[in-house]
């Protein structure tokens, strides 16, 4: 409580004083490492390149569109069925290799899942495969002892 009150002081202060003292508050006591000053030394130039770049760029595509534009309006009858098309294409293709991966992986993953069975628990499901032949068969003795019962009666 009482540093609130303290820092609220303070804030008074600086706005009773000259302007530059609160700005010089705001800014850190110590200058801008080797470092900071080196990354900002090589990043400024290749920010500028970069911008320059990108207004260049605008200025190309605009000017291309500019010159398309009566091309586009005049080829629009053949243009527009022919980006459908193409569009349509592309996404039939897209959409069959995106099936293909799935089914592959799917495959992959059944594959992997079944090796994996085969060890201390593949064991496991080899001795209930053969209780449940030694029950199938045990059943058919009975059902087939019941059949000759019932044959002789």
């Amino acid at each position: 409580m009482a540093e609130q009150h303290q820092r609220h002081q303070q804030q008074q202060q600086m706005q009773v004083g000259h302007p530059t003292e609160a700005i010089k508050n705001l800014l850190p006591q110590r200058g801008p490492s080797k470092s900071q000053v080196l990354a900002v030394v090589t990043l400024f130039p290749v920010g500028g390149a970069l911008l320059c770049l990108a207004g260049l760029t605008l200025a190309g595509t605009l000017i291309g569109f500019a010159v398309a534009t009566p091309v586009f309006l005049l080829f629009s009858p053949v243009l527009v069925p022919a980006a459908l098309t193409i569009a349509l294409a592309v996404t039939g293709f897209l959409t069959s290799g995106a099936f293909g991966i799935t089914a592959l992986s799917s495959l992959s993953w059944i594959i992997n899942y079944m090796r994996r069975i085969r060890g201390p628990a593949g064991e496991q499901m080899e001795h209930g495969k053969r209780r449940v032949q030694d029950t199938a068969g045990h059943m058919g003795q009975r059902v087939g002892q019941k059949i000759q019962e019932t044959a002789r009666t």
